[in-house]
């Protein structure tokens, strides 16, 4: 336990606990553990959320009041004081120490870590405190204050390590361990380290410590990453002559030009021009192609260095699949070829419909690869279409297994029920009522609250990192009951058995809204729920950088043009942020959309994603595919993985509302009529250690 007992909790705390303890003893008995027989029917009792909602702590609102003051400036320890015994208290204090960071001394920093510094809000405050004492060198406060990693074995960030190196060395605390660790930081990487490392690189360099062998290696690690200024800054110190040539392969990394075609013919020059082109190749695909021999032949480019090359020179193209993207792709030495470029490969040959090419580039995949459910799919369509029946469906049965999108295509090619091995473990009362109380859950639950979710997770990752494989999914189960959701998705997964808990990995919540508001618009609800997980995990507050918002991350600009063409008043932006305003507004436009593409909900999450323009782009290049074939052959990846994600949320979310499923490839084209799917666990030992596969997530 950290820092409270069940005794000293504050009376509506002890509430909480007893509320949401009872719950859990209630809905103990009632979790199973589903059996996987061999194709046997799946028919779920549909679970809304896993516990009942816990009871509300009355002083939540005037916890954020505190915090708010205390973030102000404005804090009156005496005028909260009924809040003193409360475990949130800690972060008013966090708070209120964090807005005055620069003034605070040493003897308040050590008694708020000596009081919380094993708890998340000290934690906290330690990174902060750690942050302003070496902004101002106070180094003995600094040092005070030190731990090598945070409570939860997280190591510190590289500037504050630098910083204690600092630290350490301004003390005239130096030894051959600080030598050691100044250079394992200085070869860490070849991008730029922050500025609190320049001090500790000075001290070695003036002790003698960065040989030229280090400063090379940190030259090439940068020419790795396209960093000619860390190179320069990494030269300063080498001979004259090596300073120079140093400089001049950075000045080749600036720009390709024709002085490497005199460089020392050494392996450290050609693997430094190669990069250079390779970052040209980027920009200039074209350019790059056409340089390449000419510098290849003057220093003796290995298959390593010109596959480096064009490598690049193929995937820029693919990318935009131009017209010299096969040639480039056919260039490239299959020494150089990762996953990433084989499925470009096969994605190419897709796009102009060269179906033996396809099938050719997948067969050239590495076994893990061509083993994914996608290219099993994939290979098995195009296998059919060059008339190897039984290879196709021995391909079909293998993908058929998998509980994803291509799984499920395949399940239908095959006439075959959908993959799905659910479990709702069995737990304890008592085990579900430790974990209730926990203090770190506690807080991370009324920070979630109050939405102070940045603090909220951290308690939260600090109750996790005590906890066991069954303590943490029955804390994601207390979360799910305070409608924290996406603690499921970035919790869970850690094991296989983790990748069956669809009722926590797939959660339902404003069930009544979704239901209404897709029957007057006359869409599937499991659709609408599959784009909510998908978009937000359930989180009314989500927010995108590109400034979408809410449970369906509706743009402002669409969500006032939907309420004006519905008529509705438009209460601003923030009205976004209600469930049922975003889900009436989200739903509507996704009408909308279905509409303008013809009725085709692929074309419809697609453009839901990445706007009009890119589908129109994608549309005019493959009209009339396929639209499997024409999802795989999206150029973005975050919207090909999107729409295929959706699709297979829209299946597992027709099963928790219906027990069954629509048929998914009717699905995708907007066919409401035909037979609905049933689902079946295959071979236990299959289920049990197949992988999770990315789009579910």
């Amino acid at each position: 336990m950290l820092g409270y007992s069940p005794t000293m909790l504050p009376r509506p705390y002890t509430l909480v606990i007893a509320a949401l303890a009872a719950a859990l003893a209630t809905t103990a008995c009632a979790q199973t553990t589903a059996s996987a027989p061999t194709q046997a029917a799946i028919k779920p009792a549909p679970v809304v959320n896993a516990l009942p909602a816990p009871a509300v702590d009355p002083l939540l609102p005037r916890l954020r009041a505190a915090i708010e003051a205390a973030e102000r400036g404005q804090f009156d320890s005496g005028q909260y004081a009924d809040l003193a015994r409360h475990p949130l208290y800690a972060w008013i204090e966090y708070a209120n120490l964090r807005r005055g960071i620069d003034t605070v001394n040493n003897g308040q920093a050590q008694d708020f870590l000596a009081r919380r510094g094993k708890e998340a809000s000290g934690e906290a405050f330690r990174e902060i405190w750690l942050a302003a004492t070496a902004r101002r060198e106070d180094w003995p406060s600094f040092l005070a204050a030190w731990t090598p990693k945070s409570a939860t074995g997280k190591e510190r960030s590289v500037s504050l390590r630098c910083a204690e190196l600092n630290a350490r060395q301004a003390l005239g605390r130096t030894d051959e361990s600080w030598t050691r660790e100044a250079q394992a930081i200085w070869r860490s990487s070849g991008k730029s380290l922050p500025d609190s490392c320049d001090g500790p690189f000075a001290v070695l360099a003036a002790q003698g410590a960065l040989s030229p062998e280090l400063r090379w290696e940190r030259i090439e690690a940068a020419a790795a990453e396209w960093q000619p200024a860390v190179m320069r800054s990494a030269a300063r110190g080498l001979p004259a002559a090596e300073l120079a040539q140093a400089n001049d392969y950075a000045a080749f990394l600036d720009s390709v030009n024709e002085r490497a075609l005199s460089w020392p013919k050494t392996e450290r020059s050609r693997k430094i021009a190669s990069y250079g082109l390779a970052k040209l190749a980027k920009a200039q695909p074209a350019s790059a192609e056409q340089q390449l021999p000419k510098y290849a032949n003057a220093l003796g480019f290995s298959d390593a260095d010109r596959g480096r090359v064009l490598y690049q020179t193929a995937l820029w193209s693919v990318a935009s699949y131009e017209a010299e993207s096969a040639r480039r792709l056919n260039a490239v030495p299959e020494v150089a070829y990762d996953e990433r470029l084989h499925e470009w490969r096969a994605r190419e040959a897709m796009a102009r419909s060269d179906w033996a090419g396809a099938l050719a580039a997948i067969k050239k995949m590495g076994a893990k690869q061509r083993g994914d459910s996608r290219w099993q799919y994939f290979e098995a369509r195009l296998s059919e279409r060059a008339g190897d029946k039984a290879g196709a469906d021995r391909l079909y049965r293998e993908a058929a297994k998998k509980t994803d999108f291509h799984g499920f295509m395949a399940a239908d090619r095959l006439g075959a029920p959908y993959a799905l091995c659910p479990v709702q473990p069995t737990d304890s009362a008592a085990a579900k009522a430790a974990i209730a109380r926990d203090p770190a859950l506690l807080r991370a639950m009324g920070l979630f609250q109050i939405e102070r979710t940045g603090w909220a997770v951290r308690e939260w990752d600090d109750a996790l990192s005590r906890f066991d494989d069954t303590q943490r999914r029955i804390a994601i189960e207390v979360a799910q009951s305070y409608n924290w959701f996406d603690r499921a998705v970035f919790s869970l997964n850690k094991t296989p058995q983790e990748q069956r808990l669809y009722y926590l990995r797939f959660p339902l919540h404003h069930g009544d809204t979704i239901r209404r508001e897709s029957a007057k618009n006359g869409i599937d609800p499991a659709w609408v729920a599959a784009e909510i997980r998908a978009e937000s995990i359930f989180n009314p507050t989500a927010r995108s950088g590109a400034n979408a918002m809410g449970l369906m991350q509706v743009l402002p600009g669409t969500g006032a043009a939907v309420a004006k063409s519905l008529g509705l008043p438009w209460g601003g932006a923030a009205s976004l942020y209600d469930s049922d305003t975003n889900i009436i507004l989200g739903t509507a436009y996704l009408r909308q959309l279905l509409d303008k593409y013809g009725g085709q909900p692929y074309f419809a999450m697609a453009g839901y994603n990445a706007g009009p323009a890119p589908l129109a782009r994608w549309q005019s290049q493959r009209p009339g595919m396929e639209p499997e074939f024409w999802i795989e052959t999206i150029s973005y990846k975050e919207t090909r993985e999107y729409v295929a994600r959706v699709l297979a949320f829209s299946v597992i979310y027709d099963w928790r509302l219906n027990g069954d499923a629509h048929n998914v490839s009717d699905r995708m084209r907007g066919i409401a009529t035909g037979k609905r799917k049933s689902f079946a666990c295959p071979a236990a030992s299959a289920a049990a250690t197949a992988p999770a596969p990315a789009e579910q997530e």
